[in-house]
């Protein structure tokens, strides 16, 4: 039989095309979202925020940010996403801009809802967009890499809202920052395409042998079922998914959002500048781990231990960080959770698309995003309602670490590998992908 990917050399081109141009613009979207996070300690009474509004102020994003999920998702998969994200990065960029003119706390909180409302359709559409242009041999390291702006965001631009912040106000550091996604948005337009055999930068015969190698992929699956979208929000997989994202995400954005918080207090009040290239030390970190683990994960086809290992680590520093005196041994401690919750996100990322056709996985990807991404409006707000109640943050992290354990659980027991097919390189070699994960309760 002829190998149905048998043919002239990927192109490496796509590596320099679809996913820097995606990593950038993600990471302006990253900027908008996690800037408040720089500002929050130094907003003092300018909207008279209590620990739990600035908690909320950070996780009424995320209430934003569901509603066009399947939506986003659906579009890029019948229609373009290619111009799905053009018009997603114009709309978040206008209200990123607008959040600056804010006056009011309620003001604050209905902003902060609309730019997450535009930017929830981005991360689904861009994942159907990486699936059009990766083979699964390849998509855990195409989607860490995407993914690295996450880290790579916050790396840059934490030292830079800082900066900002000490030199203008925090208003002019959401105005300004709001920009660059509308200048980003040419750039987009006239460099990525949808499929290989729409770029003009690869050859017919280069993309035709992407083709192939898709096809083979998809024929490597299991029947759709009816082919319904139902079909895939159906399947217990999908549900266990959205559970172990959702708690994941808890903990994740609940560090996120109050790590400026912990360094500030690290550096005794130190200026924004100061806490701003703090913080993007821990993300440096993370940013390297992540890469890595995507990539053993690709070579060894192990999800599961990709996406759980990590996150136990994770545990372990939240919880040892809270009981360790001393700045240098916190600091480090943060720089190993930083690095243990941005470390799942290409293997995560990857599951999907060997458990579904690419008829439905275009909805199974939004319905996760969307309600997994839940998590960010409870970690943050659970952190800032604890952190008031009790007076201390360490019942806001150990309920943080607790999240991350139910997302271990469901990992562990949830996604069991198949007991007649081990975990392991079969997956890199197409043989029936879905091999690493087992339907079956027992």
């Amino acid at each position: 039989m002829t190998d149905p990917t048998a043919g002239p050399p990927a192109p490496a081109k796509r590596w320099l095309y679809v996913i820097p141009v995606a990593a950038i613009m993600y990471m302006l979207a990253y900027l908008d979202r996690n800037n408040v996070s720089v500002i929050l300690p130094y907003l003092h009474g300018d909207l008279a925020l209590s620990n739990a509004d600035k908690g909320l102020v950070g996780g009424v994003f995320f209430l934003g940010y569901v509603f066009l999920q399947i939506p986003a998702a659906v579009l890029a998969q019948r229609w373009s996403a290619r111009r799905t994200v053009l018009i997603l990065m114009v709309a978040w960029g206008l209200a990123a801009s607008l959040t600056g003119l804010v006056q009011t706390r309620s003001q604050f909180f209905v902003a902060r809802f609309v730019l997450g409302l535009f930017e929830g359709g981005v991360w689904p559409a861009v994942l159907i967009l990486l699936a059009s242009w990766f083979p699964l041999r390849e998509r855990a390291r195409a989607n860490a890499l995407w993914m690295a702006c996450l880290p790579l965001s916050s790396v840059l631009m934490a030292p830079l809202s800082g900066w900002m912040l000490d030199h203008t106000g925090w208003r002019w550091v959401l105005v300004l920052q709001g920009l660059p996604p509308l200048v980003w948005a040419v750039v987009w337009w006239f460099t990525v395409a949808d499929r290989p055999e729409q770029a003009r930068w690869i050859s017919p015969a280069e993309a035709g042998h992407l083709e192939r190698a898709l096809a083979a992929d998809e024929a490597a699956k299991p029947p759709a079922g009816s082919g319904s979208y139902l079909d895939a929000v159906r399947q217990r997989r999908v549900l266990v998914l959205i559970g172990v994202y959702f708690f994941w995400i808890t903990g994740f954005y609940g560090f996120n959002l109050w790590l400026p918080s912990v360094v500030k207090e690290l550096t005794h009040n130190g200026s924004a500048t100061e806490v701003g290239l703090l913080t993007a030390i821990p993300f440096a970190v993370a940013l390297v781990v992540m890469i890595a683990n995507a990539a053993w994960s690709d070579r060894t086809g192990r999800r599961r231990l990709a996406v759980a290992v990590p996150l136990v680590v994770g545990i372990a520093a939240l919880l040892l960080g809270q009981a360790v005196d001393g700045a240098l041994p916190r600091m480090l401690l943060l720089c190993v959770t930083a690095a243990a919750v941005y470390a799942p996100y290409g293997p995560f990322w990857a599951i999907p698309g060997e458990l579904l056709r690419i008829e439905v996985v275009a909805v199974a990807m939004g319905l996760i995003n969307a309600l997994g991404n839940l998590g960010g409006f409870a970690g943050p707000y659970l952190v800032g309602w604890l952190t008031d109640a009790t007076g201390s943050s360490l019942t806001g992290f150990a309920a943080l670490s607790a999240s991350l354990a139910v997302a271990v659980a469901l990992v562990v027991c949830g996604l069991r590998p198949d007991s007649r097919r081990p975990e392991g390189p079969d997956q890199q070699r197409n043989v029936k992908a879905t091999a690493d994960y087992s339907d079956s309760p027992n």
